[in-house]
């Protein structure tokens, strides 16, 4: 595909809400490793390099021991009890849910395959993309692009707390920071137009990921899928270890103080990304990450669909406090 084509066919994407990410390779470690029935509960002996403050790299993970672990059947009979509720009650049309153990893998998935627009979450591949380049070019988050002006408005329900100013330069590592933090669009447009397009498509051709396209549905992406990029940054396995490091770093300090970040006890970190999508017929809220817990550190992904943003973050801050208690009650017993 010609470069000029590719950046239209993104940004046209991004105008709409950045509503279409990609079918994700569903195997961090290679793509010929199959995941396990999320119906199943295994316990996987892993040998890590040693954790670093957002990173644990993996070195080795042995064949899984078919182990029911109590505490994660519980928390999946709970979560899934608490979503019928709310459906009944009118609160919520549909909701997923993908959990995962970081340290030895146990996992499930409630409606894991229903296919959602991934909206803003969608800014984070653009962000590997920006890291993978500095990988091979030293300095190049110094560089500076000139911000003329928005490209087009997109309807955002949480809006960033700081804008770029019109004829003003920003270094790529200010603009990434500003797109991850404060979800801004507009230094997502300035990114995705300054990157090389090559080095766009190889994020998606390197982890087996379809790129997207406006030929896609738009509610096409789901929880196991966008939760891949989490587990590829906590693994160290695309990036190096330091921008891995950085990366969740950097998403430590998304500005979305709802959801999995007030479920979760002051001073546990939380490396996530939010997404929202306006539809006239329904909103999706979504937020993906991971919880630092200290003993033992989870991938939680939840995507939500109903009438009303406040209601929907509140649902996502139930299910993760219900997942948080589950993991924290299991290592008291």
């Amino acid at each position: 595909m010609p470069a000029g084509k590719q950046i239209f066919t993104f940004s046209y994407l991004l105008t709409i809400g950045i509503s279409l990410l990609v079918g994700a390779a569903i195997g961090i470690l290679s793509q010929k490793t199959k995941m396990p029935s999320p119906k199943q509960v295994f316990w996987q002996n892993e040998v890590r390099e040693g954790s670093k403050e957002f990173i644990n790299p993996l070195l080795e993970c042995s064949n899984p021991e078919n182990i029911a672990i109590a505490y994660i059947k519980d928390t999946e009979e709970k979560i899934n009890k608490y979503i019928e509720n709310k459906k009944n009650e009118g609160k919520l049309i549909s909701a997923s849910v993908y959990y995962r153990d970081l340290n030895n893998g146990p996992w499930f998935g409630i409606n894991e395959k229903e296919g959602f627009s991934p909206a803003s979450l969608l800014k984070l591949p653009l962000m590997m993309a920006y890291f993978k380049e500095s990988e091979a070019n030293p300095g190049f988050f110094e560089k500076k692009i000139k911000f003329e002006g928005p490209v087009l408005p997109i309807e955002q329900s949480l809006k960033p707390k700081e804008v770029l100013d019109i004829g003003k330069q920003y270094s790529v590592k200010d603009l990434i920071n500003r797109m991850i933090v404060y979800s801004d669009n507009d230094a997502a447009h300035l990114l995705l137009k300054s990157i090389d397009q090559k080095r766009l498509s190889e994020i998606y051709s390197d982890l087996g990921v379809k790129e997207p396209l406006s030929t896609n549905p738009e509610d096409f992406m789901n929880v196991v899928e966008y939760a891949t990029f989490f587990r590829i940054l906590y693994n160290a396995s695309y990036l190096n270890n330091y921008n891995s490091n950085e990366a969740l770093k950097l998403l430590s300090n998304v500005d979305f103080d709802k959801g999995i970040v007030s479920s979760v006890p002051r001073g546990i970190k939380v490396a996530n990304k939010f997404g929202e999508r306006i539809r006239p017929e329904y909103k999706q809220l979504h937020d993906c990450g991971i919880v630092y817990h200290p003993k033992r550190p989870y991938l939680i992904c939840v995507m939500t669909r109903g009438q009303d943003f406040d209601e929907l973050a509140e649902m996502i801050h139930d299910i993760s406090l219900i997942t948080f208690q589950g993991v924290d009650t299991s290592l008291k017993q």
